[in-house]
């Protein structure tokens, strides 16, 4: 890891994304913190334009900064989304500063926007580390969960509600066939062939009458 004189208000440190810059004293907004520097590339040189590497820093279309050099600190820091730095390109100059747009605290760590092409090019197919992305992750798992869980609940409260049904159902099955068995007994059991109400009693009793009425005209006729 380089060396970095005490004066300065950043050190390298272990960042999420391997190694990252970060604030050792209050960094105030508009603070030019460091330069971004190397060799110059010229596009027209073939042999320029033919050096690919991450730590590339395009100036314009003709010229570009080759920041892998070791002693170029400044291509310690990462990414962010919503950085608290910003690049100031000056391609008139050729030089490239890292400025603070925002108050930055002893321990932060420091970060610009890389831009769109370089995002697209190496972050967006990893997935980009920074701290608003990993908060939009993370709210979008917590989110997920939910929408999980409230699926959930809602398959079971309509589990419940169909086995309810089915139970009301099955119950009013049963009340039903009880009440055609009562109904088969009521139509063909005691109460209507029993002993005042079926054949053979109103058969007696006519046969009662009769016999009292035949007695009744023979004693009438020996008077």
């Amino acid at each position: 890891m380089p060396t970095i004189s005490s004066n300065k208000p950043y050190r390298v440190g272990r960042s999420k994304t391997g190694l990252g810059l970060f604030a050792t004293k209050p960094i105030k907004k508009g603070t030019r913190i460091i330069r971004y520097f190397g060799p110059m590339l010229d596009s027209k040189k073939k042999d320029d334009d033919e050096i690919e590497n991450k730590y590339l820093f395009e100036l314009n279309g003709r010229w570009t900064i080759d920041g892998s050099v070791r002693k170029n600190l400044a291509r310690y820091i990462n990414h962010s989304c919503r950085p608290n730095a910003e690049s100031d390109v000056r391609p008139r100059e050729r030089k490239v500063f890292i400025r603070a747009i925002k108050n930055i605290e002893p321990g932060e760590e420091i970060n610009y926007d890389y831009g769109t092409d370089y995002f697209k090019a190496y972050l967006k197919p990893i997935g980009c580390k920074c701290d608003s992305c990993e908060r939009k992750r993370k709210k979008k798992r917590a989110e997920a969960r939910a929408e999980r869980v409230r699926l959930k609940e809602r398959a079971e409260r309509k589990a419940q509600r169909k086995a309810e049904k089915l139970a009301e159902e099955r119950a009013r099955q049963r009340k039903a066939k009880k009440a055609a068995k009562a109904n088969g007994k009521l139509a063909n059991g005691t109460a209507l062939n029993g002993k005042h109400l079926n054949g053979h009693s109103l058969i007696n009793t006519a046969g009662r009458k009769a016999a009292s009425s035949k007695r009744g005209t023979a004693r009438a006729l020996q008077a």
